[in-house]
């Protein structure tokens, strides 16, 4: 639970630092990052490059910020990344290529496992013409509403972009769940990948802060990005320090809320409800419009908080327990109205 008295099912941002997390952040050295002086940050961005197999990381204040500078550092004015319609960086990022960097998004439809089907990256790459814009950039999204892409399929799309003469960049914001599902290390999850924006807000539980992967000339450019885009900081190794602290304690441990989704789901399907069963942390259950405000009345007053809507989505972390998963179950359940349905 976040705090004592409430389970939020809302997202896994909602988490708070551990104890361990905040004696580590508290212990932090620290020194101006601008200048590269902190080493916290320092020690974090070399870890993060080691580990995922890049030349050199690069750490934001947040995920959005980070996708953002990976946009502009890989596409010009007048250029244009394919994506997925539902895709965190077109749908939930206030087109922030577009505002910023005159980039121009192609929304492509999903296949089921949360990819687009390589026919439609080929009919939407344009030819060489000046009435078009020039396609630079292929995004992928893994995890993406929960779901892993499968490896097949990543190293499928990667190599084609790359035959195609695009680059290939992928918001990793929940990368460790697919590492943790898919049983791989860190290289295999990014293999095929220019560039990748690695969170640890989420599931790994740290307060703040993603960190962006790529060759060192590419980072550099990136960097420039960020202090445009006022994403330098200070004495941010206070932040690094709980990231490191993530990566050290909570990256196996995303297996336990990966098996609390399943029970989740299992008992909210059990008790009648339209669910869709989750690979890791996320789910979704559909609730027919006219029960969304009574359920999410009925909820709160439990104490359990839930985005509901018709396709309520629901997330476990590291503050949800089982007994809060169970104490979740029963209170969907006894919600009246399925009852007059």
């Amino acid at each position: 639970m976040t705090d004592s008295s409430w389970i939020d099912l809302r997202s896994d941002t909602v988490t708070q630092p551990s104890a361990g997390m905040r004696a580590a952040m508290a212990a932090a050295e620290v020194g101006d990052d601008v200048y590269g002086d902190d080493p916290t940050v320092n020690r974090l961005q070399c870890l993060m490059a080691e580990r995922f197999g890049f030349e050199a990381g690069l750490f934001f204040p947040s995920g959005t910020q980070s996708n953002l500078a990976a946009l502009l550092t890989h596409c010009g004015r007048g250029d244009e990344y394919l994506v997925g319609q539902d895709a965190h960086t077109y749908k939930y990022e206030q087109g922030g290529a577009a505002v910023f960097g005159s980039i121009q998004p192609q929304p492509l439809e999903h296949e089921a496992h949360g990819g687009i089907a390589l026919e439609r990256i080929a009919a939407a790459i344009k030819p060489d013409d000046i009435h078009f814009a020039r396609t630079r950039l292929l995004a992928l999204e893994n995890t993406i509403g929960g779901r892993v892409l499968p490896g097949a399929y990543q190293h499928a799309a990667t190599d084609f972009a790359h035959a195609k003469g695009l680059s290939t960049h992928l918001d990793g914001a929940r990368i460790f769940n697919a590492i943790v599902k898919r049983g791989i290390d860190e290289r295999s999850a990014v293999l095929g990948f220019d560039s990748v924006s690695v969170c640890l807000s989420k599931g790994l539980g740290a307060p703040a802060g993603s960190v962006l992967l790529g060759l060192r000339d590419w980072i550099g450019t990136a960097c420039r990005w960020r202090k445009a885009l006022g994403g330098g900081m200070r004495q941010v190794g206070v932040l690094a320090a709980a990231g490191l602290y993530a990566l050290e304690h909570h990256v196996a441990r995303l297996a336990d809320d990966h098996a609390n989704a399943w029970v989740l789901a299992e008992g909210l399907r059990d008790g009648g409800l339209e669910v869709e069963m989750p690979q890791t942390n996320i789910f979704y259950v559909d609730v027919p419009a006219s029960h969304v405000p009574p359920l999410s009345a009925h909820l709160a007053a439990r104490r359990i908080r839930a985005s509901v809507a018709t396709r309520t989505r629901l997330v476990t972390h590291l503050n949800v327990s089982r007994a809060d998963v169970v104490t979740a179950i029963r209170a969907f359940c006894d919600y009246p109205g399925w009852r007059r349905r």
